[in-house]
């Protein structure tokens, strides 16, 4: 039997995750009505999942300068659920009208693999001049 999900808005001992979501979010959208944010709670598996969509030229702003700015929302929000006794994901959406940005955007969880950088130290480290 599938567990029941519940919205975390019907029981009053939980934490409003959508709604500290957007709070922290909106202060970097150009039209903070563009946002929408969606939220599941698992009761048995005390698991929350954070859905969040907004317009998509507002992503860098959002993200931005190496993700830190999403890397601090994510650091808030698991704060909070670890202090209500719960582990929270927050996935990232772009906007309903792109179609290409309608896979979840994901700092820290990403699926895709970096090539490995190679330090100097790699490559032989520096040499001296030949004369």
């Amino acid at each position: 039997m599938p567990e029941p999900v519940i919205n975390p808005t019907s029981h009053s001992d939980v934490p409003d995750f959508a709604e500290l979501v957007a709070f922290l979010v909106r202060p970097f959208l150009e039209q903070p009505e563009s946002i929408r944010v969606d939220c599941e709670l698992s009761l048995s598996r005390r698991k929350v999942w954070v859905r969040l969509a907004f317009d998509a030229d507002d992503k860098g702003r959002v993200f931005g300068r190496g993700g830190r700015n999403i890397q601090a929302i994510r650091a808030i929000l698991s704060a909070a659920a670890q202090i209500s006794g719960y582990v929270a994901h927050l996935d990232v959406y772009g906007s309903p009208a792109s179609s290409r940005d309608d896979e979840p955007q994901s700092g820290s969880h990403s699926s895709g693999h970096r090539a490995p950088t190679r330090r100097a130290s790699q490559r032989g480290g520096l040499r001296s001049p030949s004369y």
